[in-house]
């Protein structure tokens, strides 16, 4: 599956076998429907970001060689970084997916965590680990390019 630099999959929804949510006329926000869905996807990305874990650790050890030419020896300790640097980063986003699991759990999922307000279902589709609504994430990043400078 394509990623992109984030490490998220594309097409999550596709990745989970799922069409976009249609909500309902009159529907509550944040039922037991859409808490499904959004389990479904976070399971789904888990699951495979578990997988591309499992390969690379098979893949260091099918391919970890002794060369005596230290080009060689370099090129794939290089490689190896490489990975093990990605993997790294979809480790945390694994615990990141699981706590938004959790929070689905304790019926504490879709709503901003600075403000309160719904964050979406269409944003929680397209990252379904926000804990921000658009407008306070969009106050947080410029805050954080004001601290850089």
């Amino acid at each position: 599956m394509p990623t992109g630099k984030d490490t998220k999959p594309m097409g999550l929804l596709a990745l989970a076998g799922l069409a976009p949510y249609q909500e309902k006329d009159g529907e509550e926000y944040m039922n037991d429907a859409q808490m499904e869905h959004f389990r479904l996807i976070l399971t789904a990305w888990r699951d495979q970001l578990r997988e591309e874990v499992d390969r690379t650790v098979h893949h260091m050890q099918d391919e970890a060689a002794n060369f005596p030419d230290p080009v060689d020896r370099a090129a794939q300790e290089e490689e190896f970084s490489l990975e093990l640097r990605t993997r790294d980063r979809e480790r945390k986003l694994i615990k990141k997916i699981e706590k938004t699991i959790k929070r689905i759990d304790d019926d504490d999922f879709g709503f901003c965590d600075a403000c309160g307000i719904e964050i979406g279902v269409r944003r929680l589709e397209a990252r379904p680990t926000a804990d921000l609504c658009i407008d306070c994430k969009t106050m947080a990043e410029i805050k954080e390019k004001q601290l850089q400078g």
